[in-house]
């Protein structure tokens, strides 16, 4: 059976490959193909591995934010399947953008990586579940994330109920672009979405 559970040092590895297998296979396109041929699961895994391992690791992870804020007290959870192991992962904690103007929103989903032969399966949904989850134990009634405007991954936020708050660029791969960010005034919402189903 699936599996969502909270990430550990170990999971570094893994999440490292991952970030970059989804950024290779999304982004193309969108940027630049010498970027994307940079990146290193080995580099991934090291700064992942310190987010894990101290929990205020101020190791920035490049997807479009302020690269000089600190993760201080990321929340990550990775979606471990029987066969393949892990396969997609997300990130949480308070929002870091509220010289953006959304100061409604105080939490904020950072990440949300599936590999493509995952998909289709309920895991991003359930990881979503978990991130919110996790946000209104943190005290964090509500929340947003950010997307690229031009990745079609973003039409899954609209289906769980994010609406659709702005646009600003985003700084991701060494180049500015369009992004769209999508809220939860209430993540209850979210969080009622079963996180582990119970075995029939």
């Amino acid at each position: 059976m699936d599996l969502i559970r909270r990430a550990r040092p170990t999971d570094a590895t893994d999440i490292g490959r991952v970030y970059v297998e989804s950024w290779r296979r999304t982004y193309p396109g969108l940027i630049p193909d010498h970027y994307l041929l940079s990146l290193s699961a080995d580099s991934q895994a090291l700064r992942w591995r310190a987010r894990l391992t101290q929990r205020s690791s101020p190791i920035p992870i490049d997807h479009g934010h302020d690269q000089n804020r600190s993760h201080d007290h990321d929340s990550v959870f990775v979606a471990m399947e029987r066969l393949h192991g892990l396969v997609g992962f997300t990130s949480c904690g308070r929002q870091r953008d509220h010289y953006a103007g959304y100061d409604g929103y105080d939490g904020e989903i950072y990440t949300l990586y599936l590999l493509d032969e995952a998909q289709g399966r309920g895991l991003g949904r359930r990881l979503m579940a978990a991130a919110a989850t996790e946000l209104l134990a943190r005290g964090h009634a509500s929340g947003l994330v950010w997307v690229l405007r031009d990745n079609p991954a973003r039409w899954f936020y609209e289906r769980l109920g994010g609406t659709r708050l702005g646009e600003r660029d985003l700084y991701l791969g060494r180049a500015l672009l369009p992004g769209v960010a999508y809220g939860w005034r209430d993540l209850s919402e979210l969080a009622r979405l079963p996180v582990n189903p119970p075995l029939e």
